[in-house]
């Protein structure tokens, strides 16, 4: 579903998929910053790809799901090891879905908070 993309580069597994929640993990390393810690906009990354999944499903085959909004605060740092993104659906309409993504690190501590609003399109 992803060969050749940048959920593909960054290392991002999907371990869960659902209309109404996306589960998944990325590797820290490889997605630091210069001070090895992870990056931000991984974790951006990361966020909006489990929540555009999960808008894709919710539209349907024949329908596209794109990313208007995305924003992420970022709580503590993450230096090994992975990191997981739980996509919970907030709000699943016909033209806008949108989603809160939890990212957590391996001791089940949370690293960043994002929410994804995307626009539901025909193809």
């Amino acid at each position: 579903m992803h060969d050749g993309t940048l959920a593909q580069r960054m290392g991002i597994e999907f371990l869960e998929a659902g209309p109404e929640r996306v589960v998944g993990r990325m590797p820290v390393e490889g997605n630091t910053q210069p001070y090895g810690l992870l990056h931000g906009g991984a974790s951006a990354v990361l966020a909006e790809t489990l929540g555009s999944v999960a808008a894709a499903i919710h539209a349907g085959p024949d329908r596209l799901a794109l990313g208007i909004e995305i924003n992420a605060t970022h709580h503590r740092a993450a230096s090994s090891g992975y990191v997981t993104g739980v996509a919970t659906r907030l709000h699943g309409g016909r033209t806008l879905a949108t989603y809160d993504i939890e990212i957590t690190d391996e001791q089940g501590r949370r690293v960043c908070t994002s929410r994804l609003t995307c626009m539901l399109r025909d193809r």
